[in-house]
């Protein structure tokens, strides 16, 4: 019976063993998830600030917030999954407790008894009158080997009770750590709640504001048509300039870096940090759903107030330049790929200049109250969705 129930608390152990690590490593990606939820959160939060002191622009507003409520929830999504996780490892740890201290009352009481046959044999002159009054060398023995064994069982039984008892303990301090995080994670899903009524009651004022104004907003979105378009033929020429070109003596198609940049689709760094508020490809308005927006060849990154912006791979910059409605934007090759980072307020490098992954090229201006960079990749001629060839 014993060494079944040992059996049993062996494999109990071994199973939390294996169940542990893995939960771990979820909790680990869990937990960066909701950090990089929260830094998106806070960032986009300084942009409304820096919207509503800096700019009346109540579309723009209205982009952060629908950003900002689509973040929060998915932030809400990730405590209730952790409080699930939580409340799974709560339940496992408890059944664990409960095994571990039914194993310590049986090991008590077994240590118990041993106790009580210890302190009937206490008298040592008693055991050997009992062995020497052995009827036989073999019963002699017998008895020396029941008083050696009784000896050797108080030991490692006190041993056994002792870790046994050790075990539970830690065992009830990690369901306590487990509670507490629960409550922890109670209290933020329950501030995060809250703060999402508030937003999307803000988000509904907005479009509201919006739906009375279609034409003044219908109006912008022509002007931003154009400016897109402007953007949309100064970047063809450009790519399609460096493509058609003979390459230079001094300077020919670098294949081996083409290569490189090639391999790293999906693991190229963020040109700066922050939060993608337009995708690339066709949109339509966000309160205007029939009016079709221009077609975006990049994307735009809300950023932080004079935010770094770095090259996302080795390469040369090839061009820098002024466009209407984009600011400075600065170009670099990768072999037979090309980046262009637009909206800058300012360039730390000019043509010809080599650069690293990494290396800062400027910094993102801001205009009537919104920080953005427009960010666009292309394959030769061919734009390309750079979320595709980002890090996740």
């Amino acid at each position: 019976m014993r060494s079944n129930k040992g059996r049993i608390f062996v494999l109990t152990l071994l199973s939390v063993c294996l169940f542990l690590p893995l939960q771990g490593q979820d909790t680990s990606r869990q937990t960066r998830k909701k950090q990089n939820l929260e830094k998106e959160i806070t960032l986009l939060e300084g942009q409304i600030r820096e919207n509503e002191a800096k700019s009346k622009d109540v579309l723009e507003k209205f982009t952060l917030t629908g950003k900002l409520v689509s973040s929060r929830k998915a932030l809400v999504a990730e405590t209730d999954r952790e409080l699930r996780s939580t409340d799974g490892q709560i339940a496992v740890r408890r059944r664990n407790a409960e095994q571990m201290r039914q194993r310590v009352d049986t090991l008590d009481k077994y240590y118990s008894r041993l106790l009580v046959s210890a302190y009937k044999s206490r008298n040592m002159s008693s055991w050997y009158v009992y062995i020497l009054a052995s009827e036989s060398l073999g019963q002699a023995y017998r008895r020396y080997s029941y008083f050696r064994t009784l000896s050797d069982n108080l030991k490692s039984q006190a041993f056994e009770l002792k870790e046994a008892r050790v075990q539970l303990q830690d065992e009830m301090d990690s369901l306590s750590r487990l509670r507490s995080r629960q409550q922890q994670l109670r209290n933020e899903r329950a501030r995060d709640l809250s703060r999402l009524q508030k937003e999307e009651k803000d988000y509904s004022r907005q479009m509201a504001t919006l739906k009375k104004n279609k034409n003044k907003y219908t109006a912008e979105t022509a002007r931003k048509r154009r400016e897109v378009e402007r953007l949309d033929k100064e970047i063809e020429r450009i790519v399609n300039s460096a493509v058609k070109a003979p390459p230079k003596k001094s300077q020919p198609v670098d294949y081996v870096l083409d290569g490189e940049f090639s391999k790293n689709k999906g693991k190229l760094p963020w040109p700066a940090e922050g939060s993608i508020v337009e995708k690339y490809g066709q949109h339509y308005h966000p309160v205007f759903t029939n009016v079709k927006m221009p077609f975006n060849k990049g994307i735009n990154i809300a950023v932080a107030q004079g935010a770094p912006v770095r090259a996302v791979f080795d390469g040369t910059v090839t061009q820098v330049v002024v466009i209407p409605g984009y600011n400075l934007c600065g170009m670099l090759r990768h072999g037979n790929y090309f980046t262009f980072y637009c909206k800058l307020k300012s360039t730390q490098v000019k043509v010809g200049d080599k650069v690293k992954t990494g290396q800062q090229l400027g910094t993102v201006d801001t205009v009537s109250g919104a920080s953005r960079l427009h960010f666009e990749l292309w394959k030769g001629s061919q734009h390309q969705n750079p979320e595709n060839w980002l890090r996740p």
